[in-house]
């Protein structure tokens, strides 16, 4: 049975892709990037109203006290598709996310990436690739945006750790702008190497923000570690 809801969900998934998609990438002819963010919001909450309805997979908010009312750097842990349609739920509509290059060539998903002016970067391209982040994070963050990062750069399975980019400690140093970590255990229901989305509650913690003026690159980067590992890990005991 379970299979058989996740099959309708992942139809969902594809039918609510491309349609609010089409939305918004006719939107970018007349309306401003506010606009098109909110819809990608709706989309956002579409899918986890359906993952609820359809998979009985809901999810709980631990410390949403913590989101603070003004933008800052998200860092959050990667694990599952989840929480790539869960932040958009979650957050303020004005996000930039930094994402891998190659999923603006996916149809409808990533040219919907490009009109909500994603910051798109070669991973290979290594020193250029961290002048793009740090250019266009701090652009996106000083026009008031919520900029998204995964700094594991790939998603980690369950019990696994990877080390962390420097790239949003980095921007975080040059910006001034504090982080917000996230962890999350969405990797437990929503597998990536399965079909099968199972049934249950996801957790999603909120930290403290991490104030970064003042710290170099591997202080921060050290911070948002000592904080998210251990979170994640107790997430999936």
């Amino acid at each position: 049975m379970q299979l058989i809801r996740s099959w309708l969900y992942t139809v969902f998934l594809g039918v609510s892709t491309v349609v609010y998609a089409s939305a918004i990438l006719l939107m970018s002819l007349w309306y401003g990037l506010d606009s098109r963010s909110r819809w990608a919001n709706k989309w956002g909450a579409a899918n986890m109203w359906a993952l609820r309805v359809i998979c009985k997979l809901d999810y709980e908010i631990i410390g949403a006290e913590n989101l603070p009312t003004t933008n800052c750097i998200v860092m959050v842990n990667h694990q599952s598709t989840w929480e790539t349609l869960a932040l958009r739920a979650i957050l303020p509509a004005n996000q930039a996310w930094v994402v891998k290059q190659e999923l603006l060539a996916i149809p409808f998903f990533g040219w919907t990436l490009r009109v909500l002016e994603s910051i798109a970067i070669d991973r290979a391209a290594g020193i250029k690739a961290l002048k793009h982040v740090l250019k266009h994070g701090t652009d996106a963050l000083n026009q008031g945006r919520w900029v998204i990062i995964f700094p594991e750069g790939t998603r980690v399975p369950l019990g696994e750790q990877k080390k962390y980019n420097i790239g949003g400690a980095m921007l975080a140093e040059k910006s001034g702008y504090p982080i917000l970590p996230v962890a999350h255990n969405a990797g437990m229901f929503w597998n990536p190497k399965s079909t099968v989305k199972n049934r249950g509650k996801i957790k999603v913690v909120i930290g403290p923000l991490i104030q970064t003026r003042g710290k170099t690159t591997g202080q921060i980067n050290s911070a948002v570690k000592d904080w998210l590992d251990p979170q994640v890990k107790s997430l999936i005991l």
